[in-house]
C-alpha cells in the first residue's frame, strides 16, 4: 500500500516545530513521537496546518480508534504544536486549545506472570531475552532499552548500576542484579542494541521484538508493570522507591503500575476481621 506524502506546507511547519523542540532540549523519543503524530494528521486533512479549525481537528480525532492514554498524548501534542505556531506568528489561533479533556483511564496494572516471563526468556534469542530482562528486572521503557550504552554502566561499592536515559531528557540510576550486569558488560562497546536510528534500534522496533517474544496480550510495557509490582511488594509498599526506580515524575503514575499481591490483600482482609493469616510461601527472589 502506497503511503501518502506529507504535503510541503505541513513538512515545513513540522520542521520548524521540531527545531523548537530541539532548542527546548526535548528528548529524541518525544521529538520523534510528535513528528510522527503530526505527519499522520498531515496525510489525512485537506488543509494546511495554519488553516486547521476546531471542527476539522475534531473530525480527524473522531475518526481515530485511539486508546484513552494515546488520545490524551495526541491532544497534548496538538495543543503544544499550535501553541508554538501561534507564538511564532504562523497560526491566528490555537484550535487544539478547545479539544475536549480526556480523563485518564482507571489504573489497571497488569504484570506478566513469573512463569510466563521465564518461559518467554527461555524461548527468545539472546538479544531479545536481554531486552525482556531489562524491562522486567530493571523497569526500563522500550525507548530506554533502545538507548542502553556500555558507557552507562556504573560501578560502586555495592555493585553495578545503569544510567537510564528517560523521558524528557531525564536520567536516573537503576541498580542491576549481578547476572544482568554481567550480561550487559559482556556486550561489545557502544550501544547494546545497535541499529540505524542514531546508532541504536528504534523504540518501536524494541517494542515489536518484545511483543513478538511474549505470548497472548503481553507486551514489553507490561513487563514494567511486573517490575513496579515486584519492587513495591518486596519494599513493603514503598511507593517513593518504586516511583524513583520507574522514573515517574508523579506518584499518581506509579499507582498505575502496581498491583497489590493477593497475599497482601488477603492479609488485610483477615487482619480487619480479626483472623490470623495462615503461613504463605514467600516469593522467592532469584540471585541473578
Amino acid at each position: 500500500m502506497r503511503v501518502a506524502v506529507v504535503p510541503t506546507v505541513w513538512a515545513e511547519a513540522i520542521s520548524g516545530y521540531v527545531a523548537w523542540m530541539v532548542a527546548a532540549n526535548r528528548s529524541a523519543a518525544t521529538i520523534r513521537a510528535r513528528r510522527e503524530q503530526l505527519e499522520h494528521m498531515a496525510r489525512r486533512v485537506e488543509v494546511g496546518p495554519w488553516e486547521v479549525t476546531l471542527p476539522i481537528l475534531l473530525a480527524y480525532a473522531a475518526a481515530q480508534s485511539w486508546q484513552t492514554e494515546t488520545r490524551r498524548s495526541r491532544y497534548a501534542g496538538f495543543r503544544e504544536f499550535w501553541k508554538w505556531g501561534k507564538k511564532a506568528g504562523h497560526a491566528p489561533r490555537n484550535p487544539a486549545k478547545r479539544l475536549p479533556l480526556v480523563k485518564p483511564s482507571a489504573p489497571m496494572p497488569d504484570p506478566v506472570p513469573d512463569a510466563t516471563f521465564a518461559e518467554a526468556v527461555r524461548k527468545a534469542d539472546p538479544r531479545t531475552a536481554l531486552m525482556m530482562r531489562l524491562a522486567h528486572d530493571a523497569g526500563l521503557r522500550r525507548s530506554e532499552i533502545a538507548q542502553v550504552h556500555s558507557e552507562d554502566l556504573r560501578q560502586d561499592l555495592l555493585g553495578w548500576s545503569l544510567l537510564v536515559h528517560g523521558k524528557g531528557g531525564t536520567v536516573r540510576m537503576v541498580p542491576l542484579t549481578p547476572r544482568l550486569a554481567l550480561d550487559l558488560r559482556a556486550r561489545d562497546a557502544g550501544y547494546v542494541f545497535p541499529g540505524a536510528i542514531d546508532g541504536h534500534l528504534s523504540p518501536r522496533r524494541v517494542g515489536e521484538l518484545l511483543r513478538d517474544a511474549l505470548p497472548g496480550h503481553w507486551t514489553g510495557h507490561k513487563l514494567r508493570h511486573s517490575f513496579g509490582t515486584n519492587v513495591h511488594e518486596v519494599s513493603h509498599g514503598d511507593t517513593l522507591t518504586t516511583q524513583s526506580l520507574l522514573g515517574h515524575a508523579n506518584p499518581n503514575t506509579t499507582v498505575r503500575y502496581v498491583r497489590p499481591s493477593d497475599a497482601r490483600r488477603r492479609a488485610a482482609v483477615y487482619a480487619a476481621a480479626g483472623y490470623a493469616m495462615p503461613d504463605m510461601p514467600g516469593r522467592e527472589i532469584a540471585a541473578c
